[in-house]
């Protein structure tokens, strides 16, 4: 998984589908006005969408410029009062009313889709901020560890700069926090819980390291003097906010609470801006509910292939479950230990590389190691694993692959979550988070001509590449092209099914967590200790959870119809850098972009 750092929904997808239309219009090759376009809406656009816009933007979201590399606004860290979103929106619907004055029309293909794009991602903020409103029902929206551990971290000026950036934000502290706490209303316990928890882990951004590096520095005495005070101002101001938020729980605790479910009406809403595809969150669901089924077939006769290696000398049970949870369990047996988890994550990483160099899959970088490290204690408690990704303003930063430590389980509990990332699905892990997945769609993706699709990436097109890269490898022959290796690359592929299903299951239906059990443990054959994360991922994201199985279906879709469409001209590394070259856009985008270039 990798976690987008921009918010955004649309209308049902509707304006940038208009876009898309006109696009099809032209029949699917590139027309002159495609490649040039109109002077005056080109200029229009540019104006729009360039760099005092962007530098207005990245002003009211320092967070996020930092986390693209954008450091020119890092001293900024805005109060999130009433008055500041106020402020916001008002920006927002005055930038989205300069686009849509723009005619599409006399757009070239690459801008007119950045303007949907654009479009799309400032409409999103604006629901969010005035209809979802998850600022004042959801805590863990307020953490300010991630931009001061990136600014401490990444060499993109002398240690002293980014200290003096560092040391203007901590005097900005306690008025975020303080902000903070008249923002929130009524809170679900769910997200009360997990702001607390990822608070706490954020102590230790301003703890013993930092004074080091302080020390060490060639500051001021007055500087370090300051720096000492304000750390503390800021340490006090986040122990504050835990403490509050601990009473809040309290308080949940004897009833009142915000549900943590978001319902049909926002869920849809959420569903369009996010996923972008033009299909409802209920066709999805149908579709995979379909594909569950298909993929139950599949590893049905793949159990009774592996059933006598498996069990030599008793009879397969009938009943087709059982029997398929029979054979994973046993397989499941085989995983790394609890010590070396992490140390085979990094044992991976560059096996999966040579094995896409010698199948031609893709260009790989290999300037651009990735870094394993365990999970920062501010970002724990959603996945066991994610990418963390340098923006494309900062190309060059490092990427880090966080991997979660086992060591707040019990025995069981850490049995259990091994044998789920067992010694088949383990590489799965490795390939969706990193090589070909995550790590090489997004340095792809900062390499992009646009600078809109690389900053504003579609979320279902990021991870429906991580699960297509699964596909990818077992596809070329990784694993042998075993039973085995098929059975437990399925059973992966149901999760991304199941994803979709419990996600809309519980957001939309009212799935319990009983109901939720049995699906993901008795239907998809996934440990207890795996279907207990799940249930803790739903219970505090919404809609992120269907971005893989939409995503991913709508690259095989696009690739499989390429396929027969060029027949022999088809390329498939061709194809692979050509989609990852237009940027994190969504697959729509992507694909009538590939059409109007042609094979």
């Amino acid at each position: 998984m990798t976690l987008l750092r921009f918010a955004w929904d649309p209308v049902r997808a509707a304006r940038w589908h208009v876009a898309l239309l006109l696009l099809l219009a032209t029949g699917g090759a590139a027309s002159a006005a495609d490649a040039v376009g109109d002077a005056a809406a080109v200029q229009a656009f540019e104006k729009a969408s360039g760099a005092q816009f962007l530098e207005q933007y990245w002003r009211r979201h320092p967070d996020a410029a930092i986390a693209a590399g954008y450091y020119a606004v890092a001293e900024e860290l805005p109060a999130p009062d009433a008055q500041f979103r106020a402020e916001l929106l008002q920006f927002l619907r005055a930038a989205d009313a300069r686009l849509l004055a723009i005619d599409p029309a006399g757009l070239p293909a690459a801008q007119r889709t950045d303007r949907a794009l654009l479009d799309n991602t400032l409409r999103a903020e604006i629901w969010q901020l005035s209809e979802k409103r998850d600022w004042e029902w959801d805590p863990s929206n307020y953490n300010v560890a991630e931009a001061f551990s990136l600014l401490l971290n990444t060499p993109y000026a002398p240690l002293e700069q980014r200290l003096r950036t560092v040391l203007v934000r901590l005097g900005k502290v306690p008025a975020y926090y303080a902000a903070a706490r008249a923002s929130i209303g009524v809170p679900t316990r769910e997200h009360t819980q997990l702001a607390i928890e990822q608070n706490r882990g954020a102590l230790a951004v301003f703890g013993d390291d930092l004074a080091r590096q302080v020390a060490a520095a060639q500051l001021t005495d007055a500087e370090k003097d300051l720096f000492a005070r304000r750390s503390a101002d800021a340490r006090a101001a986040m122990e504050g906010f835990v403490a509050w938020l601990q009473g809040r729980d309290r308080e949940l605790a004897a009833g009142g609470a915000r549900s943590f479910r978001l319902g049909a009406a926002l869920y849809e809403r959420q569903f369009a801006f996010d996923i972008a595809t033009g299909a409802s969150a209920e066709s999805l669901y149908r579709r995979a509910l379909a594909e569950k089924e298909t993929l139950l077939g599949r590893m049905d006769l793949l159990a009774d292939e592996l059933w006598p290696k498996v069990f030599p000398d008793a009879p397969a049970p009938a009943e087709r479950l059982q029997k398929i949870g029979a054979v994973i369990s046993r397989l499941s047996e085989q995983h790394a230990p609890a010590e070396g988890f992490t140390d085979e994550v990094r044992r991976l990483i560059p096996q999966m590389e040579q094995w896409v160099r010698d199948h031609r899959l893709l260009e790989l970088d290999p300037t651009r190691p990735l870094q394993v490290r365990t999970t920062p204690a501010y970002k724990q408690g959603v996945t066991a694993a994610s990418i963390d990704a340098p923006g494309p303003y900062d190309p060059t930063a490092p990427t880090f692959f966080n991997v979660t430590p086992l060591d707040d389980r019990d025995a069981q509990r850490a049995e259990s979550f091994l044998r789920e990332y067992n010694r088949w699905i383990l590489p799965v892990l490795v390939m969706h988070e990193a090589v070909p997945g995550h790590y090489v769609q997004l340095l792809h993706a900062n390499k992009s001509p646009s600078r809109i699709k690389s900053l504003f990436g579609n979320g279902a097109m990021i991870e429906g590449w991580a699960v297509y890269s699964e596909r990818l490898m077992i596809e070329s022959g990784y694993g042998d092209d075993t039973a085995e290796q098929w059975l437990m690359y399925d059973k992966f592929n149901l999760r991304t099914v199941c994803n979709t299903i419990l996600d809309y299951g519980v957001h939309v239906q009212g799935m319990t967590q009983e109901q939720a059990r049995h699906l993901l443990v008795d239907e998809a054959f996934q440990t207890p200790e795996q279907a207990r994360e799940k249930w803790r991922r739903v219970s505090l994201t919404s809609v992120q959870l269907t971005s893989y199985f939409a995503g991913y279906s709508a690259i095989y879709d696009l690739r499989e119809r390429l396929k027969r469409e060029y027949g022999t001209r088809f390329d498939l590394r061709r194809f692979h850098e050509r989609f990852l070259g237009y940027g994190s856009a969504p697959v729509s985008m992507i694909a009538e972009l590939m059409a109007a270039e042609g094979p």
